[in-house]
């Protein structure tokens, strides 16, 4: 009896854990449908940044990172999850240099709503960006241009 008893305790731990595992797995993956709703409307120039990454907030997000030359955006969340999502729209060409003064002055434009995200990325690709990454709980975004250079932008403070 005791045999039994022991098989009985042992397989309901087994399960226990398991579906412990199965819970935390599904509390902790961020929500595709929300990444992929934030890239379409940015690139229908429907959604402003701060908004964006408020959302992005909220569905576990902590850092992105957009590939200008592969035309992609690689989301992170804190439990070391990703997501890819590709950029569509028409880009430029990549300017060889990088121009600092470029970015920040696309940085401002869209700060001001002058522009939206599609013409955001057409000038800095045209200022040399190749890459971004955004560090939303570290409220910053660096800038890459193909050399080693950078711009680092902090968020601005929040209203």
């Amino acid at each position: 009896m005791s045999v039994y008893f022991f098989i009985i305790f042992f397989c309901l731990n087994i399960l226990t854990v398991e579906v412990s595992a199965v819970q935390k797995i599904k509390e902790s993956t961020m929500d595709t449908s929300v990444i992929e709703k934030c890239v379409s409307l940015s690139l229908k120039g429907e959604i402003t940044f701060p908004e964006v990454v408020k959302k992005l907030k909220e569905v576990g997000v902590t850092a992105y990172y957009a590939d200008l030359i592969r035309l992609q955006k690689t989301y992170y969340s804190q439990n070391d999850e990703s997501h890819i999502e590709s950029l569509k729209f028409n880009p430029p060409k990549i300017a060889e240099e990088f121009f600092a003064e470029g970015v920040k002055s696309a940085i401002r434009s869209i700060q001001k709503q002058e522009i939206d995200y599609p013409e955001f990325l057409r000038q800095i690709m045209g200022s040399g960006t190749v890459s971004y990454t955004v560090f939303i709980n570290g409220k910053k975004a660096i800038y890459f241009g193909r050399n080693g250079d950078f711009h680092i932008e902090n968020f601005p403070p929040s209203k």
